[in-house]
C-alpha cells in the first residue's frame, strides 16, 4: 500500500486539526483506551500542540486521507499530568522529550510505519539538541478486563525492541469518558522511558 510520510512543526499542521481530532477518537476507541471522545475536545488538546514550536506531527497520508499520525514535544509544553511525575522524581524537566499518541489506521498496520514513528521522534529530539531522555505513557488496564479482545497483544514486546523500559516508579492519571461510561473516570498511566544517545 502506497503511502507518504510527511513530518511537520506545530503550527504548520493547523489545516490537518480536524482530520488528526476524528482519526484520534476513531483509533483510541478500541481497547485498551475504550475512549468515548468528543471532536470539541479533541480540536483543543491539539491546540496544545499546535501552540507549540517545537512539538513534532509525524502524518501518514493515503493520498489526501491522514491516515496514521504520531507527536512529540518536550514535556515541558505538555500538561502538568505528564510532567509532574518527572518533577517529582527529580528529573530536569528541559531534557525530557515527551511522545504523545500514536494512531495508525488498522489496515496500514504492519508495515513498518510504528518503527518510522519512533525513529522520526527520537531524530527529531536529538536534532534539537538538549534533551537526553525520551518517555511516553500508556494506559494500565487488567488481564482480565471484561473488554480486552481475545487477540488483543500488547505492545510492551515492541517498546522493550526500541530500546524503552516501563518505569513503574513514573505514573500518572488521565481522566476520559470510556465507552459505556456515563462521565469522565481517571486512568492509570505508566512510562516508559528511553536515554537519548
Amino acid at each position: 500500500m502506497a503511502v507518504e510520510v510527511k513530518t511537520m512543526v506545530g503550527p504548520e499542521v493547523v489545516d490537518y486539526r480536524d482530520a488528526l481530532a476524528r482519526l484520534r477518537i476513531a483509533i483510541f476507541r478500541d481497547f485498551p483506551y475504550l475512549y468515548d471522545g468528543t471532536f470539541e475536545y479533541e480540536r483543543e488538546y491539539l491546540q496544545t500542540y499546535l501552540d507549540c514550536p517545537e512539538c513534532l506531527f509525524v502524518l501518514v497520508f493515503d493520498g489526501d486521507a491522514v491516515v496514521g499520525a504520531s507527536t512529540a514535544l518536550p514535556i515541558e509544553n505538555e500538561t502538568a499530568e505528564f510532567a509532574q511525575p518527572f518533577q517529582q522524581a527529580g528529573y530536569d524537566i528541559r531534557k525530557v522529550f515527551y511522545f504523545g499518541e500514536s494512531v495508525l489506521k488498522p489496515a496500514y498496520r504492519g508495515q513498518g510505519l510504528g518503527h518510522r514513528f519512533f525513529d522520526e521522534r527520537e531524530q527529531y529530539a536529538r536534532t534539537l539538541g538538549r534533551f537526553d531522555l525520551t518517555t511516553f505513557c500508556a494506559v494500565e488496564r487488567p488481564t482480565d478486563h471484561a473488554k480486552r479482545p481475545q487477540d488483543y497483544t500488547p505492545l510492551d514486546g515492541f517498546w522493550e525492541k526500541r530500546g524503552y523500559t516501563k518505569r513503574s516508579e513514573l505514573t500518572t492519571t488521565f481522566d476520559w469518558k470510556e465507552v459505556g461510561e456515563d462521565e469522565e473516570s481517571p486512568k492509570p498511566m505508566t512510562f516508559w522511558t528511553r536515554p537519548l544517545e
